[in-house]
C-alpha cells in the first residue's frame, strides 16, 4: 500500500506517520508513505504557494501552479483526494474500499481553499472528515492515514480486531474489560467471567445493539432498523444493558 500526501506542511505529516501504526506498517514494508512539499515546486525565491482570491475577498487561495507541478512529477498514486469540507464523508466503509485499492493520494488545502482547476481538472475526488472547519487539510489526511492504515492486512497485531471494532458492522463497538475483575466496588459483568463463549457473544451483541440504540440511532435506522433476532436479544440482555451517559453543551450551562 502505497499514500502519498501533498502538502505545505510535510514535517507535519513525517512526524505523524514515525508513529505508532502507520510507523510500524511503514517500518515492515507495509505501507509506503511518501510526502511531497509543495513549496518545492515554486518558482520564486519566496516559495510563494497562495494568491489572494480573484473578485476579492477575505483570505488567500493556495496556486494551482505549485499543485499541477507536483502531481505531474512525483506521479501520485491514483485516487488523488483533495481533503476539504465538501467532499464525500470518510466512514468506515470508505476506509475499507481505501485500504482495498493498493494506494491513493492526499492533497492538503490551506487558507480559504485551492484553485477551484485543481478541483475541476487534476484530483479525482473529495473526501471529508465532518461538518466542521480546519485550518488545513494535514491533520484530516492524519485521520486518513490512521483509519486506512490499521486495516491494511498485517498492520494490527489480531486481524479481528478490526472486525470487532464501532462501525465495522454498522453498530458501535460492546464495551471492553480488563483485570481486576473488581476495580473500587465496580464489578466486570458476571457474564464475561462466565467461560460460556456462546454467551459471551450474545451479550456483547446485545450491548453494541443497546449502545448504538441509545447513542446512535441513526447507525440503526441506516441498517434498516432492527431485526426480529437482534430485538430478541435486546431482550435477553435487557436488565444488563450499560448506562451510558450523554454529555451535551446545554448540559454545561
Amino acid at each position: 500500500m502505497r499514500i502519498d500526501v501533498l502538502t505545505i506542511f510535510p514535517e507535519m505529516i513525517v512526524e505523524f506517520g514515525a508513529h505508532s501504526l502507520i510507523g510500524r506498517a511503514a517500518a515492515e514494508g507495509l505501507l509506503d508513505l511518501r510526502v511531497h512539499d509543495l513549496r518545492a515546486a515554486t518558482q520564486d525565491v519566496h516559495r510563494t504557494v497562495d494568491d489572494s482570491p480573484f473578485g476579492g475577498g477575505a483570505g488567500m487561495v493556495l496556486k494551482a501552479g505549485p499543485i499541477f507541478d507536483t502531481v505531474e512529477k512525483e506521479q501520485p498514486p491514483r485516487p488523488l483526494l483533495l481533503l476539504g469540507p465538501g467532499g464525500r464523508p470518510l466512514d468506515q466503509a470508505c476506509a475499507q474500499e481505501l485500504a482495498n485499492c493498493g494506494g491513493f493520494s492526499l492533497l492538503c488545502g490551506r487558507y480559504e481553499g485551492i484553485d477551484h482547476r485543481v478541483r475541476k481538472h487534476l484530483v479525482d475526488d473529495e473526501l471529508s472528515i465532518g461538518d466542521f472547519v480546519l485550518s488545513g487539510g494535514e491533520v484530516a489526511a492524519m485521520v486518513v492515514m490512521e483509519a486506512v492504515g490499521r486495516l491494511i492486512p498485517g498492520v494490527m497485531g489480531n486481524a479481528d480486531s478490526a472486525q470487532e471494532e464501532s462501525f465495522s458492522s454498522g453498530l458501535l463497538e460492546h464495551p471492553q474489560y480488563t483485570r481486576p475483575a473488581e476495580f473500587r466496588d465496580m464489578a466486570v459483568p458476571a457474564v464475561l467471567l462466565s467461560g460460556d463463549h456462546a454467551r459471551v457473544g450474545r451479550w456483547r451483541e446485545a450491548q453494541a445493539l443497546w449502545k448504538t440504540q441509545l447513542v446512535r440511532p441513526d447507525l440503526i435506522q441506516a441498517r434498516g432498523g432492527l431485526s426480529e433476532h437482534e430485538r430478541l436479544l435486546m431482550n435477553e440482555f435487557e436488565s444488563e444493558a450499560e448506562g451510558l451517559p450523554r454529555w451535551t453543551a446545554e448540559e454545561s450551562d
